[in-house]
């Protein structure tokens, strides 16, 4: 008779809350019963009506050597869930972030993806990728890939050996006036019939994949498509049910092309081509007006909030409590290589410390009542609920919580390091779960990090 789970962990664990305003929650000693699929399918607590039960499960499985027990210094958090990622950007990860973000494409940028037509020279640089984001706490991606159908196919292919649910655009950029002659696609055709043969290719790795793999609509923006591409695009993405992701509203320069072009904004132009959907996910988002938050959540569609990125390049905060008022879907992007951290960790304080400046202001010479916009800070509880259940919702997938009927993706927390726990000073008794999640938000390194789960498989071990 097969076991009713494939294994269970015994655990303390820290996930978000029911929604976006409420406090984390900790679970103490938990039993996270986990399936032959990776799913949640049940969490037995060790007081209380579970006690028999409890203990009853716990001695089966330490008998049958399918039950891992982690010490006391060891914490379970969710995984994060990356919802912005340019793949290629890796090679050059943490470089020229000086300049404005029309200069930085054109000299850095372009340059270094037009190399990724090279096979060998793109597996060297994914597979880095891919490892580093794992070892890093990140269990699902969303990647921009470049132009080139197979090497698109083939960051598909590594984050499905390595374990990693991914979800994959090959970008297209076919408009001859606004991309370089040396990296661009060569026609409209050419590029729509590239995507259509990467979403089949994407379709059937995925069909094989245990933590699931999918295809993913993505103009690079607005800028870099013609209006008979993106108009394709919007349809290969109905044929197919796909999601979409691109740019939207990231800069002062993008937002005033899109005006200049169609007279509209950049929200209104996406849900003109039919790329504004409840699929959608629109990175950065710096310059929405209230109209194009309404026309966000009317569509269900999601924002991707890079606050490293935007800080360089964006030219504006964005407004997350706003958007989170007006009930818009958001998770946290590292908008590598516009962020210069591979880490959702960074994006998490990072996104705390540009709501504050925000509300706060930064002109000393406007007077406090004038200076910032009110009510705009968020909390680091509400920063972790976008880099977990927010980045969930957002693709409409059972992540980023660790819950029943959830997939189990997670990241293993070792506190001795970093100073991260505080019971060598005040004693166990004198510590709470509340202190060390806030310690582990600001404190954590990467060594910290000593597994990674996704879909209930072991992927990372430090060790």
């Amino acid at each position: 008779m097969q076991d009713l789970y494939e294994i269970v962990i015994k655990g303390t664990s820290i996930s978000c809350g029911v929604d976006i305003n409420d406090n984390v929650k900790i679970k103490v000693d938990h039993l996270f019963c986990i399936s032959r699929q990776g799913i949640i399918i049940d969490i037995i607590d060790p007081i209380g009506v579970d006690q028999q039960r409890y203990q009853e499960v716990l001695k089966e499985y330490r008998e049958k050597g399918k039950c891992k027990e982690l010490s006391g210094d060891q914490v379970i958090l969710p995984g994060f869930i990356d919802l912005h990622i340019h793949a290629p950007q890796f090679a050059q990860l943490g470089t020229a972030l000086d300049i404005p973000l029309y200069d930085w494409l054109n000299k850095y940028t372009f340059p270094l993806e037009s190399k990724f037509s090279d096979e060998n020279f793109a597996r060297q640089v994914y597979q880095d990728l891919v490892s580093q984001l794992i070892s890093n706490g990140t269990t699902t991606a969303l990647y921009f890939a470049t132009i080139h159908k197979s090497t698109s196919c083939l960051l598909a292919e590594i984050c499905e050996k390595k374990g990693q649910r991914a979800l994959v655009g090959k970008v297209v950029m076919d408009d001859v006036n606004q991309n370089p002659e040396y990296y661009r696609d060569s026609s409209t055709d050419q590029a729509i019939n590239d995507t259509e043969e990467f979403i089949q290719k994407l379709l059937a790795i995925g069909s094989k994949s245990h933590q699931g793999i999918y295809p993913v609509i993505t103009p690079r923006f607005i800028p870099s498509c013609t209006d008979e591409a993106l108009s394709r695009l919007g349809q290969l993405a109905k044929k197919y049910n796909l999601y979409i992701q691109s740019h939207c509203s990231e800069s002062d320069w993008e937002h005033q092309f899109v005006l200049d072009r169609f007279k509209i904004s950049d929200t209104q132009a996406l849900d003109s081509f039919g790329l504004l959907s409840n699929k959608s996910i629109m990175a950065h988002c710096g310059h929405l007006s209230d109209g194009d938050m309404d026309l966000f959540h009317k569509r269900g569609a999601a924002v991707s909030h890079c606050p490293l990125s935007n800080s360089f390049f964006g030219n504006a905060v964005t407004p997350i409590r706003k958007l989170i008022e007006k009930q818009v879907n958001i998770g946290l992007g590292t908008d590598i290589s516009g962020g210069y951290s591979s880490s959702i960790y960074d994006n998490i304080k990072q996104s705390v410390i540009s709501s504050r400046m925000l509300e706060d202001g930064t002109n000393k010479d406007l007077l406090p009542n004038v200076r910032g916009v009110p009510n705009s800070r968020i909390t680091l509880s509400q920063a972790f609920y976008l880099a977990t259940a927010g980045g969930g919702e957002s693709l409409s997938l059972p992540i980023g919580r660790l819950e029943i009927n959830y997939a189990f993706d997670c990241q293993i927390i070792d506190t001795t390091l970093n100073y991260l726990s505080q019971s060598s000073y005040f004693g166990k008794e004198e510590s709470n779960y509340e202190n060390l999640f806030q310690r582990i938000m600001y404190l954590s390194k990467p060594n910290n990090i000593s597994e990674v789960w996704i879909q209930g498989k072991l992927v990372f071990n430090k060790k």
